[in-house]
């Protein structure tokens, strides 16, 4: 088999500036003597809300975009909970704030300057005839990406020997701590205000606002503020989405999401404080590569496994899964970014939203739904990674896209992978009984497919394995050069006057 480490290159550095790396991320107002941390923020492409900066995106039914969502489902606002250790104290502000959903437009995906790197340009080779697939566990990593979890440096790589029963008791003991942990509600109180960011550059626009690079008056590193326009969300009726956004991302806490630090509000505009994730969209990149090496597609398609599981068990589906809301960090790792569409769902729902080419069959048809549907784009996202297109797609009409989906024929070239293969047939299926992810075995039978089988699920779930790709970006700098260049804001930001619709978003 061959090895990912193949595909391996150096991670980006600090170098001698002694900065903490964004692994680590800091609330917005702590003080510290280090000046580089950096955010990463989220994005809808081919969705509704306007994360951070988009190709394709999940408009609402109003929206021409690739996307489709209609009804709006109320949902109760939660109690806040004890803030994190991670999350110091904030500075207060007024009142509450709501997140806000805006489609962006992004430049066409195929522009590709020379000197953009590729994925075919990082590869070796091919394997010899018989060599397939990923080998996890057979390099060793310098554990560059482990994230907020400084003890795990002195963890050792998982042995390739049976464990003791004493291993196998603390490994249990190990994984009942974990569960618990992630059974506690993260919520973000954090309030800041304007005066404590330096707005520096626009990172992606939409319908609803736009997203901003700015760097702490507090601490000196680097965010990501999603600005939405009060008025346009209305307008949209993207006010439960919204609000359900911001609900969402307060509450998850993950190495492969993207970090909210808090929010405010003035009386026209709805600001998030995100991390700000330099390294840009997974989209981009795959435009630019035509599409991923069997390899290449497992280890991002591997995290978004992780990071589904993690949501599913808090009982949130995402809905919106694509490339397009995959962002990149310094390392290589994926943060998944834009939960205006992510909602929480015991049982079923029945709206219809998230992008065209990544609906689920029982969503167009407008059935009620459940957590499969994410294991169903999951199966669309690896295809698209490993074709460089969805399997549904036609012309571009969402209409016809529909009709594909539901007749279910899905079309394989002969380059992919057969345990790729076998893995999407049992995906990207419409009958939920044999859908991989909605069986007894739940999300574990979606990481137990032999496609999967030289994943090493734990040091992946620390970052404890490179990433086949480091964005070329300087760490801690606020490089913004993976993001496309946009027209600034010409409106002031922080007027005072009237609030009409404050009230809608207090949550904020």
């Amino acid at each position: 088999m061959h090895a990912l480490g193949f595909l391996r290159r150096k991670r980006t550095r600090d170098g001698n500036s002694g900065h903490s790396s964004g692994s680590n991320p800091t609330s917005p107002v702590t003080s510290t003597s280090s000046n580089s941390d950096r955010a990463s923020f989220s994005r809808g492409s081919r969705s509704s809300g306007i994360s951070q900066f988009s190709h394709r995106s999940s408009a609402t039914a109003i929206h021409p975009s690739r996307s489709a969502e209609a009804a709006l489902q109320q949902q109760q606002p939660q109690q806040p909970q004890a803030q994190p250790e991670d999350q110091p104290a904030m500075n207060t502000l007024t009142a509450p704030q709501a997140p806000y959903g805006v489609p962006q437009h992004s430049p066409s995906p195929c522009t590709d300057p020379q000197n953009m790197t590729r994925i075919s340009n990082l590869i070796h080779p091919p394997p010899q005839p018989g060599q397939q697939g990923t080998q996890y566990a057979q390099y060793s990593s310098n554990n560059g990406g482990a994230t907020n979890q400084p003890q795990q440096e002195q963890q050792q790589p998982q042995a390739q020997q049976p464990q003791t029963q004493d291993q196998t008791q603390v490994a249990a003991a190990a994984a009942a701590a974990q569960a618990q942990a992630q059974a506690e509600a993260r919520v973000t109180r954090g309030r800041y205000s304007l005066a404590d960011f330096e707005l520096l550059r626009t990172l992606g626009t939409g319908s609803f606002g736009r997203v901003h690079l700015v760097q702490s008056r507090h601490n000196h590193r680097f965010y990501a503020i999603k600005v939405l326009k009060k008025a346009q969300v209305v307008k949209m009726k993207q006010v439960e989405h919204t609000n359900d956004e911001r609900k969402m991302l307060g509450e998850v806490k993950h190495p492969f999401l993207i970090t909210l630090w808090g929010t405010f509000q003035d009386p026209r505009n709805l600001y998030m404080v995100m991390d700000f994730v330099e390294g840009g969209e997974l989209f981009s990149l795959l435009r630019r590569s035509g599409r991923f090496p069997n390899p290449v597609a497992k280890f991002y398609a591997a995290e978004v496994t992780l990071a589904l599981e993690y949501l599913h068990s808090r009982n949130i589906i995402y809905r919106d899964l694509k490339p397009e809301n995959l962002l990149l960090d310094r390392h290589g790792h994926l943060k998944i970014t834009d939960f205006g569409f992510a909602k929480r769902v015991p049982d079923k729902t029945w709206t219809l939203c998230g992008t065209p080419d990544y609906l689920a069959p029982e969503v167009v048809s407008n059935k009620g739904y459940n957590k499969s549907v994410d294991w169903w784009s999951l199966g669309i996202l690896i295809y698209e990674m490993l074709c460089g297109y969805t399997p549904f797609w036609d012309s571009g009409s969402p209409m016809k896209i529909y009709e594909n989906i539901l007749r279910g024929k899905v079309k394989y070239p002969a380059y992919v992978n057969p345990d790729a293969q076998n893995l999407l047939e049992r995906l990207i299926t419409a009958d939920l009984t044999k859908r991989l992810g909605n069986l007894f075995g739940g999300s574990q039978d979606v990481k137990n497919h032999p496609w999967f089988a030289e994943v090493t699920w734990d040091r992946l779930a620390r970052k404890d394995i490179d990433a086949p790709y480091s964005p070329p970006v300087r760490a801690g700098a606020g490089d913004a050069s993976q993001f496309d260049r946009y027209p600034e804001e010409t409106e002031q930001y922080g007027q005072g006057g009237h609030d009409e619709y404050g009230y809608l978003f207090q949550d904020f």
